[in-house]
């Protein structure tokens, strides 16, 4: 096992549910820390950001209620998703607001900055930054981030193309930290498998949007349990940067999957007017293959326990 600071250190299971853009909400937050699994949401998902305030009070007197009925087993804890990007002109005001609820973990993406880390560790917070690549990761680290999630291929939202494989096994060579897997995980037994490539924790997203307190429509959620990993479509249109979408979401803007065209990365926005234009275009990873109902949060990561006890035991045989 890595080095694992603060509240990384005593995870009830492996396992990080990763901030979806929209999606993500107190509710859900809530329900995967009490299940035991890090529950997280983008900042830029609270609008106004007036009530990023009031989402955090909420999620903080929720987990205090519940680990004080439960000592013996208290929730997991949760994390803030920070984009640090030019075009995220909330970043302050937000990451202030991260510091005086003292957020358990800061989730960074799309940029490293040392001020930021700082920041969160004026509290004893912890900083996670996700990479696609080694050359991002040695940046990260040098800038004063905890630990990595390496987003791999198949990833849901934005995405890399490196193999799991290869990207684990290049931060392993250098990196003795905590390190997330990201990319087409949805069960338990990929919960081990990440593990075993040398990974603290899987990062899951995809799985998560079908669950009864995810905030996305109804056929959203009805579309990952009806897809897998054929209908996934990787472009770079809808952001600036290259992720992963639903095909059926594409189709159902008008436009056709297998041939998009190519967005200007100069062009990255995240939250504005060219975000707006795209809100249906349903972020999803490859591993959703494994999931065939929407369920509660609770319920999902039961099952993921499930599935990760009956993979340890079929490797001891």
């Amino acid at each position: 096992m890595s080095r694992l600071p603060g509240a990384l250190a005593h995870l009830p299971f492996p396992v990080i549910g990763s901030p979806l853009f929209i999606i993500s909400n107190p509710k859900l937050v809530v329900a995967q820390c009490i299940a035991g699994v890090v529950g997280s949401m983008p900042a830029l998902n609270a609008r106004p950001a007036e009530q990023l305030e009031e989402w955090l009070i909420e999620i903080t007197e929720a987990l205090a209620a519940y680990n004080a009925a439960h000592p013996e087993a208290p929730a997991a804890p949760f994390a803030i998703n920070q984009i640090v990007h030019k075009s995220n002109d909330r970043l302050e005001h937000d990451m202030a607001l991260c510091v005086k609820y003292k957020v358990p973990i800061i989730i960074t993406s799309l940029g490293a900055r040392e001020d930021i880390n700082a920041a969160a560790h004026s509290y004893g917070g912890v900083v996670l930054h996700d990479v696609i690549n080694n050359k991002h990761a040695r940046k990260a680290i040098e800038k004063g981030a905890d630990g990595l999630i390496a987003v791999a291929a198949g990833a849901g939202g934005h995405a890399g193309v490196k193999s799991p494989f290869a990207l684990i096994q290049e931060i392993r060579q250098w990196f003795d930290g905590p390190v997330a897997l990201s990319g087409s995980i949805a069960s338990g037994g990929a919960v081990l498998a990440a593990q075993a490539m040398g990974a603290d924790f899987a990062y899951m997203g995809s799985a998560f949007i079908a669950t009864e307190e995810a905030r996305a429509a109804d056929a959203y959620k009805q579309a990952v349990v009806d897809s897998n990993s054929d209908d996934i479509v990787y472009s770079n249109l809808f952001t600036g940067v290259h992720g992963n979408y639903l095909a059926p979401s594409i189709r159902a803007a008008g436009l056709d999957p297998e041939n998009l065209p190519v967005s200007d990365p100069s062009k990255m926005n995240f939250g504005g007017d060219k975000s707006k234009a795209w809100k249906d275009i349903w972020g999803c990873g490859q591993g959703i293959g494994a999931i065939d109902k929407v369920q509660p949060a609770g319920e999902l990561v039961a099952q993921l326990k499930r599935e990760y006890a009956a993979a340890r035991t079929r490797l001891s045989l």
